[in-house]
């Protein structure tokens, strides 16, 4: 019999943490200037280096795919969303088998991988090969998945899998996907470590936050309660100064013009101003629960012991702020692909559940254009 061999990382090597955001615009957080308090984007920001040129496609799936193998979108077959995927070469929606991601090169370097929350890079049918994990000993893919395929998923009652079976929720009314991924990263760093406490760890936490639908166990945000009633033109306008102030941006950017189909917020009624600011408050407070959770899956490795010898790598945004929302927000973030306009009068009906179970919610996109402040250059 051949002796044993088995590749290791060489001692010392760190866990490398990659933390993805999903829809959140440069002017958002308070780390970059804005309105959205992020304490543990701050912190980590405080301790380590703020980058302010991340080159993004734009979209979810060809973004995910360049960031994770450092190659061209198209090379990658990933030229749009997978659910658009289309026969016509670089736009297959397969990652191709001669492409090793970032993952896959660290597993056969001696690292634990895993990933959880959003994945976005293969169908949701065909071969399980094309999964996140090792469905086979020979297939490439990492040793943990935990989270849903898609591009979005109700955050109260995702479809998910774990590896590649489908996870039974528990029934729970409390129940959060948020939450949900964070204690499983959690756990499986804990697991890992005390299982192979010499082997580094490699994890992808990708929620699906700050996707629409805009899901948040917190009926508002505690610092953002009243911060939006100003409105986004205002916003915008802080943001570009803050942004300027702080040297995220050179000196003397000049903002660029609002695009005419986002109306001027003092143009708008009473009651649309109630409504769009009630959605930034929700829309903040999905940020601010995200950021929260982020912090508490990054604990796990102090709690190991392990804090210090761990790169973390937090992008806030694979994209901007989404301006699917329209220009009036969505109760039912659905409308937006059946092409219905929803009125402001029948969402108002409806502002108090805004963000709970019974709603798969959006905001307007002036709130878009105001996070987004010079996210674009």
């Amino acid at each position: 019999m051949p002796p044993h061999s088995e590749v290791k990382a060489p001692a010392g090597a760190p866990n490398v943490v990659i933390v993805l955001i999903d829809d959140l615009g440069f002017g958002a957080t308070s780390t970059f200037g804005g309105p959205i308090r992020t304490e543990v984007l701050d912190r980590l920001a405080g301790n380590g280096v703020r980058y302010n040129n991340f080159h993004t496609t734009a979209l979810s799936s060809p973004t995910r795919a360049a960031l994770k193998s450092g190659r061209n979108h198209h090379q990658v077959n990933m030229g749009f969303i997978t659910e658009m995927a289309t026969g016509m070469p670089g736009n297959t929606g397969q990652v191709p088998s001669r492409t090793a991601p970032l993952a896959e090169m660290l597993r056969l370097n001696g690292y634990a991988t895993a990933a959880f929350g959003k994945w976005h890079e293969t169908a949701a049918v065909g071969s399980q090969r094309r999964r996140p994990v090792r469905p086979l000993a020979d297939a490439p893919g990492l040793d943990k998945f935990y989270g849903f395929l898609g591009g979005e998923t109700n955050q109260w009652a995702p479809f998910l899998y774990d590896g590649t079976a489908v996870v039974e929720l528990p029934h729970d009314p409390n129940y959060h996907f948020m939450t949900d991924m964070t204690e499983k990263a959690r756990a499986w760093v804990k697991y890992q470590k005390a299982l192979t406490p010499d082997k580094p760890s490699f994890i992808y936490f990708a929620p699906g936050a700050t996707h629409a639908p805009h899901h948040v166990p917190r009926s508002g945000s505690p610092s953002g309660k009243g911060k939006f009633d100003q409105g986004w033109d205002k916003l915008r306008e802080e943001n570009a100064g803050a942004a300027d102030q702080d040297g995220v941006v050179p000196a003397g950017t000049k903002l660029a013009p609002k695009p005419p189909a986002i109306k001027d917020w003092d143009t708008l009624s009473t009651d649309e101003k109630r409504l769009f600011a009630r959605q930034a408050e929700v829309f903040a407070a999905f940020v601010e629960y995200t950021d929260h959770e982020i912090g508490r899956m990054l604990a796990a490795f102090d709690e190991v012991g392990q804090a210090d010898n761990t790169l973390v790598v937090y992008i806030a945004g694979d994209n901007g702020t989404s301006g699917e929302g329209g220009t009036n927000g969505m109760f039912n973030e659905y409308t937006y692909f059946n092409g219905v306009q929803e009125k402001t009068e029948d969402m108002l009906k409806l502002l108090d559940k805004w963000g709970g179970p019974e709603t798969y919610p959006h905001m307007a996109a002036g709130w878009a254009v105001a996070l987004d402040a010079h996210s674009a250059g």
